[in-house]
């Protein structure tokens, strides 16, 4: 995982949805973590992948907004909120393989040309059968 500073995190709890009965409406167990990707200092290239695969949870001024509220403590939410921002990082972080052009060889083209010369033969015999009268 990423190592992430702790000046560039800010926590919220907030009171969430999902499990926990009535102490829901008790208790701030959602925890909303904030990051500044700026302060994180990832390459450039990273920071393009971070900004595609955060999609809609990244603010306009460079906060990442990551919201967990699956679980029913503040503990568990928080430290899924952390796991979950780790593996975008971590993400991000991994440079995509580099596509090899590759060219369908001499042989193979005069197949597939072949094929298609025979499909044509086939579909040309289809015709109204004329009568020879």
């Amino acid at each position: 995982m990423a190592d992430i500073p702790e000046s560039a995190i800010s926590e919220r709890f907030l009171a969430g949805s999902g499990p926990g009965g009535q102490n829901v409406n008790k208790v701030a167990t959602a925890c909303q973590l904030r990051v500044d990707v700026f302060a994180l200092g990832l390459p450039p290239d990273a920071y393009r992948r971070l900004r595609t695969l955060a999609g809609s949870r990244l603010t306009a001024d460079g906060e990442l907004v990551i919201l967990a509220r699956r679980f029913r403590t503040q503990e568990a939410n928080r430290a899924d909120a952390r796991e979950r921002l780790g593996e975008l990082i971590d993400a991000a972080l991994v440079r995509p393989e580099r596509r090899i052009k590759t060219k369908p060889s001499k042989a193979a083209r005069a197949r597939r040309v072949d094929s298609k010369k025979a499909r044509s033969a086939v579909k040309a015999g289809r015709g109204r059968v004329r009568g020879t009268d």
